[in-house]
């Protein structure tokens, strides 16, 4: 028998949570910002949500951006989003949630190589509400390029 995924620091998420993948697959086909998503392994059972983020939202340099999601029946989650350069340099971040030693259950693995992390704090761990979180970090993220 595995760790109970509903213990802290069990080390284990739990399963993937399917019907959130979804949900958050539909909302993120409605976003200009989102030009593709697509899962895996597939449709009938994602574990894994990719949402390629539109190219042409970002100034020159930056050749690719996506945003890879897993969400667990526990609530635990992850938001790792990459982007690749011309120089072929990647600048990335993640929001976690799930059992870990290194930091709260709740953190955020920092920019620009996602390796060091520290706690986080979310007003809500509603699917929606993290997701709409996440893509407003990405669209400051955009226009920070932009402005730099």
């Amino acid at each position: 028998m595995g760790p109970d995924p509903t213990t802290p620091n069990s080390g284990s998420p739990g399963p993937p949570d399917r019907q959130t993948l979804q949900l958050l697959a539909r909302h993120l086909r409605t976003e200009a910002l989102i030009a593709e998503t697509k899962f895996d392994p597939d449709s009938y059972e994602p574990r894994l949500l990719h949402a390629l983020v539109d190219a042409g939202q970002y100034p020159e340099g930056v050749v690719a951006a996506r945003l890879d999601i897993r969400w667990f029946t526990t609530g635990d989650f992850s938001f790792h989003y990459v982007e690749t350069h011309e120089d072929e340099s990647r600048w990335e971040c993640r929001w976690d949630r799930h059992p870990n030693p290194h930091n709260a259950r709740v953190h955020f693995h920092q920019p620009p190589t996602a390796v060091e992390a520290t706690d986080l704090s979310l007003s809500s761990r509603h699917p929606l509400d993290v997701y709409s979180t996440i893509l407003d970090a990405i669209e400051g993220r955009i226009q920070s390029l932009w402005e730099n």
